[in-house]
């Protein structure tokens, strides 16, 4: 029974580090886009990067054993809830959108 729990909790955590590990490349792609964005659009998608990255960390922290799953689903969530308000803040948003 040991040896499956800790086999399930190297599952969980190699997940936790491959999604890690896309949120990253995402982030990575994306940053030398915001350069060619005015001041506007580079802040709130720089703030909307932050969020990402922030993410991925907290799946590190799951990963290493730092945090729990309840936790990691509770920053989940609250990532989830920032992003999405940054997304749909109309006085974020230009015209060109």
């Amino acid at each position: 029974m040991v040896g499956k729990l800790r086999g399930g909790r190297r599952g969980r955590a190699k997940r936790a580090l491959e999604a890690a590990r896309m949120l990253d490349e995402v982030v990575d792609t994306q940053l030398p886009l915001l350069a060619s964005f005015d001041e506007r659009r580079r802040r709130r998608s720089a703030d909307y990067l932050a969020e990402l990255v922030k993410l991925a960390q907290d799946y590190r922290y799951f990963a290493n054993g730092w945090i729990d799953a309840a936790e990691l689903e509770r920053r989940g969530r609250r990532a989830m809830t920032e992003l999405t308000r940054l997304r749909e803040d109309p006085t974020a948003r230009l015209f060109s959108d």
